[in-house]
């Protein structure tokens, strides 16, 4: 699948407090388009979660249907759960890139972790 990330409104309402509950569920999400739901055999209704893997890492995310993706894109809002797919690397241009990434995603039984685990795992 092909990996976007972007800003939302609900990314961007929730800035002022990144630890809140209310954050991590308009965050650490994956949305997908129904095409893509039914093939990993997922209902898209939040109650599921992904593993998304790319060259530049994995993390778990909820899945969610998305509005109007088309076949093969998966869309996860900017944040910590996107930082940990999206390369570093900037080719020169000061901001990497969250667009085109290659990525794997796969239904997982694994929880999404918290702002604190992600920025743990990045401590160490």
């Amino acid at each position: 699948m092909i990996l976007i990330s972007g800003r939302t409104i609900e990314q961007g309402t929730n800035l002022e407090n990144k630890l809140s509950e209310a954050y991590k569920n308009a965050v650490a999400v994956c949305e997908l388009s129904e095409e893509d739901l039914k093939k990993l055999g997922l209902k898209g209704d939040g109650s599921e979660r992904v593993r998304v893997r790319t060259a530049a890492g994995e993390v778990v995310v909820t899945a969610k249907k998305g509005a109007g993706y088309p076949e093969g894109i998966a869309f996860i809002p900017m944040g910590p759960w996107a930082n940990a797919v999206v390369s570093g690397e900037t080719k020169g241009a000061g901001m990497p890139f969250f667009k085109g990434i290659e990525a794997e995603i796969e239904e997982t039984d694994e929880e999404v972790p918290s702002v604190h685990e992600l920025m743990r795992r990045y401590a160490e």
